[in-house]
């Protein structure tokens, strides 16, 4: 009877006759009494070119073997004997910083990412440190109007949010993603410091005489908004890139490290929102009762101590190989094809298009995707004239399959990111009408304390950091039983519950809104600084709930945007999230503006003016909701038709989803492989 073993690989050690472990891939095989093999199933990459199965070295127990990976049944003969490697590296081609291969055990995983963890905290607390508490800041030091303060916040949030376009594609055709978050992170930090002199020297604010504050001059107003936006630029290069760099700690083609990476934008997650704890519920409290210098400082200082973090763990970091051209440029390829050939019939089978052979993916490193029925006039630029053939260097040339697959999944992910907007204009009531709603009511606790207002969205943490571990140990552990899912639901479900929950977030704002101008007349409240006797917590369930809602949001965007992405574009994949918020913060800018000039129109009551206890909060509120219901029912729709992303690999590993891929530590000779 013939022996069949697995092979994991190249260079690799055999096991018996059961199975083989090695590095850049993983194979079934059967052997033969001539000494041929033949692969009946294989899964990986190849990183050296043509690989060949070598003859038996020393025994059987310890077979060296040098692997051609085919992806489907294929016989050869032995042709050579290779040499043994008893190190294991990285099968999805990462290297170190100097550009050279990197061992598995010494390098990435959650050693590395605990140092990318480190920073994002401390980058979080500086962010929440600022961004809280700000539109207090511009009405109270600044002595701007309410909506102007909004407008404003909500301007440089967006700035914040949006700016990460330009850095991943600083990262993604430059520099690479450690260079363009060390460098960004710099500019950050100098923001941070600036920042901190414009709060803390007099005369870089207005001067109060008798009670009676003047308007910030021209030059304190640009020395402030222009620190604010050194930070927006330094923040440009750091968010796109830090959370991606740190999912490339994980290797995708190790069952291991990649059931590792389901858990990481989790516990990523998680780590963002011990900093913005720290920043709402200890800074903000700095600043109102012990000086915005010290509030402010105190972040700068923990941004500045995180970078040190971040560099220590450079030399265990694995890094992706930069590609040599623009990732956009093949995207800007499909489109020009599909055009010159908008005339040509598409054949009936897809298999009939162009696409390169398995080996190119192999040899290449390369990850080839599958056909999928969607947009079938992009498949045009795959049709195969007997001429042209493809060549990703010329923007006319005949496309791949592959590459066409790329365009639409960005197309996909473009109709994704539209219906996440208004969910992101709902977050940005957070540090703005929500702090400002909680500064008219009762924030007292006990005789001598007094709650900032912006202090409740600490509750936005809380419940974030109490639902994260329930849904990564407990949720998605039963959800798996029952769908078979690593992730224990699809990435569109997971947003699509954050969506319901957001909308109910929105509804009891409204409610509470309501009540609270009805206590309002009942107890003839009338004057800007009045307070409503009514407490500030009932404001709570709105902000526990958005943060339960940003676990299934926040996290499942972020994942879904990186999984989604084409491999060449994981990076720019990354800013659809960023690029969305910051799209609704600015979305929301433009509706309080004409909301309020056009309810302010002709001496009517302005919904949202400077008095918000002679406006009409509730009505913004109520339109919001609205808004906010259309919206999950064009996500329902727009999701019923979204098609994942699948990659050879992916449809290999179900073919070959019994073979048992478990990575064995040791050899029989106890050697490390």
């Amino acid at each position: 009877m013939p022996a069949i073993f697995m092979a994991k690989s190249s260079e690799f050690i055999f096991l018996g006759n059961s199975r083989v472990r090695g590095i850049y891939g993983s194979a079934l095989f059967e052997e033969n009494n001539n000494n041929n093999v033949r692969v009946l199933c294989a899964r990986g990459i190849g990183q050296f070119g043509l690989y060949k199965v070598s003859q038996t070295l020393l025994t059987r127990n310890t077979l060296a073997l040098t692997i051609y990976f085919a992806l489907t049944p294929i016989s050869f003969r032995s042709v050579r004997v290779s040499s043994m490697d008893t190190k294991c590296y990285t099968q999805d081609g990462t290297v170190d910083l100097r550009g050279r291969p990197v061992q598995a055990s010494k390098t990435g995983k959650w050693k590395a990412c605990a140092f990318l963890v480190g920073y994002e905290a401390f980058e979080r607390m500086a962010f929440y440190g600022v961004a809280s508490n700000l539109v207090n800041y511009l009405t109270t030091q600044l002595h701007e109007e309410t909506v102007a303060s909004v407008r404003n916040v909500n301007n440089w949030s967006g700035a914040v949010w949006i700016t990460p376009i330009l850095g991943a594609y600083i990262a993604d055709t430059y520099l690479g993603r450690y260079w363009t978050f060390t460098v960004s992170s710099l500019i950050y930090a100098m923001g941070m410091i600036l920042l901190t002199m414009a709060v803390s020297f007099k005369f870089m604010k207005p001067t109060c005489t008798n009670g009676v504050c003047g308007k910030a001059s021209p030059l304190q107003i640009a020395f402030f908004y222009s620190a604010l936006y050194i930070v927006a630029i330094g923040a440009g290069g750091t968010k796109p890139n830090i959370s991606t760099f740190g999912a490339d700690q994980f290797d995708d083609f190790n069952p291991h490290e990649k059931k590792l990476k389901v858990s990481f934008f989790n516990w990523w997650m998680f780590s963002s929102f011990l900093g913005a704890l720290f920043a709402t519920l200890c800074l903000v409290y700095i600043q109102e009762n012990l000086g915005w210098g010290l509030g402010y400082g105190i972040p700068a200082v923990g941004l500045l101590l995180s970078l040190f973090v971040f560099y220590l763990g450079t030399p265990i970091y694995r890094h992706k190989v930069r590609k040599s051209k623009s990732p956009a440029r093949e995207l800007f390829q499909v489109l020009i094809a599909a055009f010159n050939n908008r005339k040509l019939q598409l054949p009936n089978s897809p298999s009939e298009l162009q696409e390169f052979e398995h080996q190119y993916y192999i040899q290449t490193g390369k990850r080839q995707v599958h056909h999928t029925p969607l947009l079938r006039c992009l498949d045009k630029a795959a049709i195969k004239d007997g001429n042209s053939s493809a060549d990703t260097s010329n923007p006319s040339s005949t496309c791949t399959v592959t590459q066409v697959e790329g365009v639409k999944l960005v197309f996909g992910m473009m109709l994704i990111w539209l219906v996440t907007l208004i969910p992101s204009t709902i977050w940005a009531q957070i540090n703005t009408l929500f702090v400002k709603q909680g500064t008219t009511l009762d924030r007292n606790l006990g005789p001598s304390f007094q709650i900032p207002a912006a202090s409740l969205g600490s509750f936005v943490t809380f419940s974030m950091l109490l639902s994260v571990p329930m849904y990564d140990r407990f949720f998605v552990p039963l959800m798996r039983k029952k769908t078979g899912n690593p992730r224990g639901i699809t990435l569109l479900q997971r947003l699509g519950i954050g969506f319901v929950i957001q909308v109910t977030a929105i509804a009891i704002a409204y409610a509470v809104e309501v009540r609270r101008m009805h206590v309002i007349r009942v107890h003839h409240v009338s004057g800007p600084k009045e307070i409503v006797p009514m407490s500030i917590f009932w404001l709570l369930p709105q902000y526990v709930l958005l943060g339960i809602a940003d676990v299934f949001n926040a996290i499942g965007l972020l994942e879904f945007f990186y999984d989604q992405s084409p491999e060449d574009m994981q990076s720019l994949g990354t800013t659809f999230f960023t690029s969305g918020i910051g799209v609704g913060n600015f979305f929301n800018s433009f509706l309080v503006t004409m909301v309020d000039k056009i309810t302010g129109t002709g001496g009517g009551k302005s919904w949202i003016g400077n008095n918000l206890n002679d406006s009409h909060l509730d009505y913004y509120y109520g339109f919001l909701l609205v808004i906010s219901t259309v919206n999950l029912g064009v996500f329902l729709w727009a999701s019923s038709r979204y098609i994942y992303k699948k990659e050879t690999l992916e449809a290999l590993h179900e073919d070959c989803s019994r073979i048992d891929a478990k990575p064995l530590d040791t050899s029989p000779l106890g050697l490390q492989v």
